[in-house]
C-alpha cells in the first residue's frame, strides 16, 4: 500500500510541478502579486510530495518488497541493510528518482531561503527550475516508472550489483547528484535573468551561493567515487579518466569558471554575458553526464542504463532546455551590456585568465570523451581516447592555472601593476624553488614530474597562505585575521586543497613502486623498503558472498608492521567476483596489496604498490569543499544582501 501511495505521490508532484512552470512566470509578466506567490508553496508542496514518493520507494528496498520490480532486480533479502537502502538509488529508476528529488529539494530551498530577492525574479526562478522538474518527472512516469510491478512476486531478488555494494559508492551518487542537480539553479538564475533582461551586481551575488553550493557537493561526490575506484576496483589508480568519471569532472570545471566569474559580476558588474552562458553551458554538461550514463552511448563501469530509448529522451530534454536558452541568451545579449571597465592587469583580467583555461580544460576533456563515438559514427572507426591523451592534453592548462592563480590572487580590482604583485610573491616563489630543486637532488634515476609537481604544489600553497596574511597589514594582525570574512578564508583553504592535490598527484605518479609476482606461501620478499611473507590463504563467507582471504605479513628493518589482508570476494547470486584491496594507510605512503589467481606451483598472483601520498590527493579534495563551506558560510550570503526593497504590489522599486 505504502508503494502505491508512493506512486500516486509523484504523479501528483508531477501535476503540481506542470502548474509551477507555468503560472508564477504569468504572474510575473502581468505583475499579479498573488500569482507570483503561488510558486513558494507550490515549490514546498512539490517537494514534499517527492520526499515521500522517495521514502515510499526506500521503504520498499528495506522490507524487500519482491513485488516491485526493482527490488528484485537491484536486492536480495540477505544483503546488508545499508546497502539494501542505497539500492534505492544504485539503479538507473531510483537514482533518476533521486535526480528529480534534488531538482525539488533546490527549489523549495531557493523559496525558503529566497526572501531577499526581488518578487519577479524569485518567481521567475522557481518557474524555471519547476519547468526542469517537469521535464524529469515526464522522463521517470513514461520510460522509467520505480513503482513497475511483477505479477508474479519471486521468493528472492537479484541482488545489487557487488561493485555497488561498498560504503564508497553507497555514498557517491547523492553527493554527485546534490553537485549535478543543483547547477540547475545556477541555469534557473540565468534564464530569470534572461526573461527579465537584467543583470546586476546583487544577481551576481544571489547566484553565487547556488553555485558554490553544487560545486562542494560535486567536489564532495568526485572524490569519494575516486576514492572507491582506488580501493575497490584493485587496479591500484584513483583516476581512469572513464568517460562516466569525465561526465562529472566537466560540470566541476564550468562550475569552478561560473564560481569566479560571479565574483567579477558582483564586485564589477563585468563578464555578465560570459557569467549567464556558463550557468546556461555548466548544467547543459550536467545533462551530458546525465545522457551518457543513461543512454549506453559510451561503455563504463558506472553506467546505469543501455536503453537508446532513454537516451533520446534525455538527449530532447537537453536539446530543449539548452538550446531555448542559448536562443533566449541570443535574443537578450544587448541588455547584459557591461559598466565595470578594468585594465589589462587587473584582479578581473586574471579572473578571465582563469575562466579560459577551465573551460578550454573542460573542452579538451570533452573532445576526447566523445572523440570515439564521432570516429565509430563518421568513419567507421573504432579508437580508444585513454589515459595518455588526457594526461599530455589536459596537464598544460593545469600547469598555467596553477603559476597563475597566486599572482591573479594578489592583484587590486580595476587596476593593478603586474611587476609589484610579482615581487610581493618573491619569497613564495624561492620557497617552491627550494623545495622542488632540495626533491631533485634527492632523487636519482627519476623524471622531473616530482620536482615539479612540488614546485607548482608549493606555489599555490604557500602563496594562498600569503594572500591571506596580507590581509592583516603589515604588522601581521592576528585578531584582523580571524575577523576577516568568511569568503577570504574559503578562498585559501580552496586554493591551498588545489595545491596539496596537485602536488599529491605529481608525487604518486612519480614516485610509486609497483611488484607483480607469483608469491609463495611463506617465503618472503622486498618490495621497496619493505619484506611481504604471503602467511596463509583462506576461505570465508560473508553475509551475501564467499571470500578467498590472504594473510600478509609485512616487516620493515625486521620489525612486523601490519598484517594486510587481501580478498577475492565471490557473489552467488549476483554471479559475479571483486577484488577487495588491502591498504596500509600511512600518513605520507600506502602500501597497497591484492591477491589474483592460485597458480598451478601452488603460489598465488599477487600485486603490491607502495603509494607516496595517495591520501594527500583526497585531503587537498575535501580542503577544496571546505574552503567552499567558510565562503558559504560568508555574513554577507546569510544576510538579504544586495536585496531592493520593493514598492507596494510586490513591484521592485526603482
Amino acid at each position: 500500500m505504502i508503494t502505491e501511495f508512493g506512486h500516486f505521490a509523484l504523479i501528483l508532484a508531477f501535476f503540481v510541478a506542470i502548474v509551477q512552470s507555468v503560472v508564477p512566470l504569468i504572474g510575473a509578466s502581468k505583475r499579479w502579486n498573488g500569482w507570483m506567490l503561488f510558486a513558494e508553496p507550490a515549490a514546498i508542496t512539490q517537494f514534499l510530495l517527492t520526499a515521500f514518493s522517495f521514502g515510499a520507494l526506500v521503504w520498499a528496498f528495506t522490507t524487500s518488497d519482491f513485488s516491485l520490480r526493482i527490488v528484485v532486480e537491484n536486492s536480495h533479502s540477505a544483503k546488508p541493510m545499508l546497502y539494501k537502502i542505497s539500492g534505492t538509488w544504485g539503479n538507473h529508476e531510483g537514482s533518476m528518482l533521486l535526480w528529480v528529488l534534488i531538482v525539488t529539494l533546490f527549489g523549495a530551498m531557493a523559496a525558503f531561503f529566497g526572501g531577499g530577492l526581488p518578487p519577479t525574479l524569485k518567481a521567475r526562478v522557481l518557474a524555471v527550475q519547476s519547468s526542469v522538474a517537469v521535464a524529469f518527472f515526464a522522463f521517470i512516469l513514461f520510460t522509467s516508472n520505480p513503482f513497475d510491478r511483477l505479477a508474479i512476486a519471486p521468493f528472492d531478488g537479484r541482488d545489487l550489483n557487488p561493485l555497488l555494494q561498498d560504503p564508497g559508492l553507497a555514498f557517491h551518487p547523492p553527493f554527485l547528484y546534490l553537485g549535478y542537480v543543483g547547477l540547475s539553479m545556477a541555469f534557473s538564475f540565468a534564464v530569470a535573468a534572461l526573461i527579465e533582461g537584467r543583470v546586476d551586481a546583487a544577481w551576481g551575488r544571489w547566484v553565487r551561493p547556488w553555485t558554490l553550493a553544487a560545486w562542494i557537493f560535486l567536489t564532495i561526490g568526485i572524490a569519494l567515487g575516486s576514492w572507491w575506484a582506488y580501493y575497490e576496483l584493485g587496479w591500484g589508480g584513483f583516476w581512469f579518466w572513464d568517460p562516466v568519471e569525465n561526465a562529472s569532472f566537466m560540470p566541476w570545471l564550468l562550475a569552478a569558471a561560473l564560481l569566479h566569474s560571479a565574483i567579477v559580476v558582483e564586485k564589477r558588474e563585468s563578464l555578465k554575458s560570459w557569467t549567464i552562458l556558463l550557468a546556461i553551458i555548466a548544467f547543459g554538461f550536467s545533462l551530458i553526464g546525465t545522457f551518457i550514463v543513461r543512454s549506453g552511448l559510451l561503455t563504463s563501469v558506472h553506467a546505469f542504463a543501455t536503453d537508446p530509448e532513454r537516451g533520446i529522451f534525455i538527449l530532447l530534454i537537453l536539446v530543449v532546455f539548452i538550446g531555448g536558452a542559448l536562443t533566449l541568451f541570443a535574443a537578450r545579449a544587448q541588455a547584459m551590456e557591461a559598466k565595470g571597465v578594468f585594465g589589462m592587469v587587473s584582479r578581473e583580467s586574471a579572473l578571465i585568465v582563469n575562466n579560459v583555461l577551465l573551460a578550454v580544460s573542460c573542452f579538451v576533456v570533452f573532445v576526447g570523451t566523445m572523440w570515439p563515438m564521432v570516429a565509430e559514427m563518421a568513419f567507421d572507426r573504432k579508437l580508444s581516447v585513454g589515459a595518455p591523451f588526457f594526461n599530455a592534453a589536459f596537464t598544460p592548462f593545469m600547469v598555467l592555472l596553477g603559476l597563475v592563480l597566486p599572482i591573479g590572487a594578489m592583484l587590486p580590482w580595476k587596476r593593478g601593476r603586474l611587476r609589484r604583485a610579482v615581487w610581493s610573491l618573491r619569497y613564495i616563489f624561492g620557497l617552491a624553488l627550494a623545495l622542488a630543486l632540495l626533491v631533485w637532488a634527492m632523487q636519482t634515476g627519476r623524471s622531473a614530474l616530482g620536482p615539479a609537481g612540488v614546485f607548482l604544489g608549493s606555489w599555490i600553497t604557500f602563496g594562498a597562505i600569503f594572500d591571506l596574511w596580507s590581509r592583516t597589514g603589515r604588522n601581521g594582525n592576528l585578531k584582523r585575521l580571524l575577523r576577516l570574512p568568511g569568503a577570504d578564508w574559503g578562498k585559501a583553504v580552496a586554493h591551498t586543497g588545489l595545491g596539496v592535490t596537485i602536488f599529491a598527484i605529481a608525487g604518486l605518479t612519480a614516485w610509486e613502486v609497483e611488484d607483480i609476482r607469483v608469491a609463495q606461501p611463506n617465503q618472503p620478499f622486498d618490495v621497496g623498503q619493505f619484506t611481504l611473507t604471503l602467511q596463509d590463504v583462506r576461505r570465508v563467507q560473508g553475509p551475501n558472498y564467499f571470500s578467498t582471504m590472504a594473510d600478509v605479513l609485512v616487516e620493515r628493518n625486521g620489525r612486523p608492521v601490519t598484517t594486510l589482508q587481501p580478498e577475492k570476494r565471490d557473489y552467488p547470486v549476483a554471479r559475479m567476483p571483486t577484488t577487495e584491496a588491502a591498504i596500509d594507510y600511512r600518513f605520507t605512503r600506502d602500501l597497497y596489496v591484492v591477491i589474483g589467481d592460485q597458480q598451478q606451483d601452488g603460489g598465488w598472483v599477487m600485486r603490491t604498490y607502495i603509494k607516496p601520498f595517495a591520501n594527500w590527493i583526497w585531503a587537498g579534495c575535501l580542503m577544496m569543499a571546505l574552503g567552499g563551506v567558510f565562503s558559504l558560510c560568508d555574513r554577507r550570503f546569510r544576510v538579504a544582501a544586495g536585496a531592493r526593497k520593493t514598492a507596494p504590489g510586490g513591484v521592485p522599486a526603482e
